[in-house]
């Protein structure tokens, strides 16, 4: 991220990621923090972190937010909770300006997460790398690295 941009943090739950966010945006950035749950957002304002960013209540699959609005998207362990990932990662295209970067986070791994869950790792898994990269080549985003290790899952990619 740079100075100036203009972010979105995605299913930003209780805003955890807003201080790192703001910070790297700067005073001339914006920050927007989306939740589906009010309860998120109301912890996100019980911590302080709405200070850091502009608070919305909406659902990924329908932003309330015109095309071409943020230079950056963020998220954080919302691609495997979407009813329909391509849904999503469509939608966040919509919202994303020309060359906007996007990254997809969870704490982590896909082999770690699915041991902890006692479950095999199956390639229709939405983030397996095959299949994450699809979904967003179909969405519009140019998806330039996977990163899969045990302590995170990270993918970083660029809409086009």
């Amino acid at each position: 991220m740079r100075p100036g941009d203009v972010v979105l943090d995605a299913a930003c739950g209780t805003g955890r990621a807003l201080p790192v966010l703001r910070a790297a945006t700067g005073p001339a950035g914006a920050v927007v923090g989306l939740d589906l749950t009010p309860e998120m957002l109301a912890e996100t304002q019980r911590r302080g972190r709405d200070r850091l960013a502009a608070l919305v209540q909406a659902d990924v699959t329908e932003l309330p937010f015109e095309p071409a609005t943020f230079d950056v998207v963020f998220a954080s362990g919302l691609v495997s909770h979407l009813p329909d990932p391509a849904a999503g990662l469509r939608e966040l295209a919509r919202v994303a300006t020309p060359g906007a970067r996007l990254g997809l986070f969870h704490p982590v791994g896909r082999a770690a997460l699915a041991r902890r869950h006692g479950r095999e790792l199956t390639p229709d898994d939405v983030r397996a790398e095959p299949r994450i990269r699809a979904l967003l080549a179909d969405a519009g985003w140019t998806c330039s690295d996977v990163d899969d290790a045990e302590d995170r899952w990270l993918v970083r990619a660029v809409r086009t």
